[in-house]
C-alpha cells in the first residue's frame, strides 16, 4: 500500500510538471492563471507607476520654475543696485548744482546756513 502512495505521488508530480510546462509553452498559464489571479495587483502597480511618472514631471516643472525665478531675482537685484547707485550719484550736491545750471532754472545755492522760524503761540 505504501508503494502505491509513492507511485501515485510520482505520477502526480510528473503530471504537474508536465502540465506546468505545457501551460507555460501554450500561454494559458500566463494569460489565465497569473494575470487574472493578480489583476488587482497589476492595476495597482500600473496606477502607482503613472502617479510616479506624473510626480516626476511635476517636480521637474517646479525645479525649472524655481531656477527661472532665482535668475529673475538675481537680475532684478543687480538692476536695483545699479539704479540705487545712479540715484546716489545724481543726488550729490555738485551734480544737482550742475543739472540746475544746465537746465537754466535760475536757482542759486544758499550762501548762509538755514535758520529756524519761531512763532509765539498765544
Amino acid at each position: 500500500m505504501a508503494e502505491k502512495k509513492n507511485t501515485s505521488k510520482k505520477k502526480d508530480s510528473q503530471a504537474k510538471t508536465g502540465s506546468f510546462m505545457k501551460e507555460l509553452l501554450s500561454g494559458t498559464m500566463v494569460t489565465e492563471k497569473i494575470i487574472l489571479k493578480n489583476l488587482w495587483y497589476i492595476l495597482l502597480i500600473t496606477l502607482l507607476a503613472a502617479i510616479y511618472i506624473g510626480n516626476r514631471f511635476h517636480a521637474e516643472k517646479i525645479t525649472r520654475e524655481s531656477t527661472r525665478l532665482q535668475r529673475e531675482v538675481k537680475d532684478l537685484r543687480a538692476e536695483s543696485l545699479a539704479t540705487s547707485a545712479d540715484l546716489m550719484y545724481l543726488s550729490r550736491q555738485s551734480e544737482v548744482y550742475d543739472l540746475v545750471r544746465e537746465r537754466g532754472l535760475n536757482l542759486e545755492e544758499l550762501k548762509t546756513s538755514p535758520f529756524k522760524l519761531l512763532v509765539d503761540k498765544k
